[in-house]
């Protein structure tokens, strides 16, 4: 399984996906998602793999969410736009984001991660 793990080294939550990844021996390549976000086909993927609930690929905490004012916006954003942003800025990506065929997920929750990679 080809498995893509896009995740920024100073936080947290990425360091305990990583970690569940290697004591499961899971074989994964990791991207720095600031530097190098999710495409635009990537983030349409997740997409659908989460029923179609584009907030979820936002990362609602981070700062960047806040001092852009992107909760506001995403309410009359389209869809598109909204991906088309993701894709310009990583930091506002939900992380982890992990691609895995055509699975995925969104921030770290063992038992969801264990569905998938056990």
């Amino acid at each position: 399984m080809n498995v893509r793990v896009y995740e920024y080294a100073k936080c947290s939550t990425c360091r305990k996906a990583l970690s569940f990844l290697d004591s499961k021996k899971v074989a994964y390549a990791k991207i720095p998602i600031v530097e190098q976000p999710p495409t635009v086909a990537e983030l349409g993927l997740m997409l659908k793999i989460l029923g179609g609930d584009l907030k979820r690929l936002f990362n609602t905490s981070g700062e960047l969410y806040r001092e852009m004012g992107v909760a506001e916006k995403l309410k009359t954003m389209s869809t598109d736009a909204a991906i088309k942003l993701l894709a310009k800025n990583g930091k506002l990506v939900k992380r982890p984001f992990v691609l895995a065929g055509d699975k995925g997920l969104v921030g770290f929750k063992e038992e969801e991660w264990k569905g998938i990679f056990l």
